[in-house]
């Protein structure tokens, strides 16, 4: 099973990639399958790769309901 996390970009870098931070973690994902992305939006990330924007609401729903899953 793969999972899709949101995240959100903190800043957008020149090579049309951007960096994006969860949970205080921070790495660079390419933004070549989405447009439109601006600071602050959420997107989904798969395999390095921005797949979709999220609206703010839906984002932070799912983040609600990635945090209440216990692997154990």
């Amino acid at each position: 099973m793969v999972f899709a996390i949101p995240v959100q970009v903190v800043a957008l870098l020149p090579d049309g990639s951007a960096l994006v931070e969860m949970d205080r973690d921070r790495c660079r994902v390419s933004l070549v399958l989405v447009d439109d992305v601006g600071v602050g939006d959420y997107v989904i990330v798969h395999v390095g790769h921005a797949i979709c924007r999220l609206d703010p609401e839906e984002a932070e729903r799912m983040l609600r309901l990635f945090s209440e899953f216990d692997p154990e």
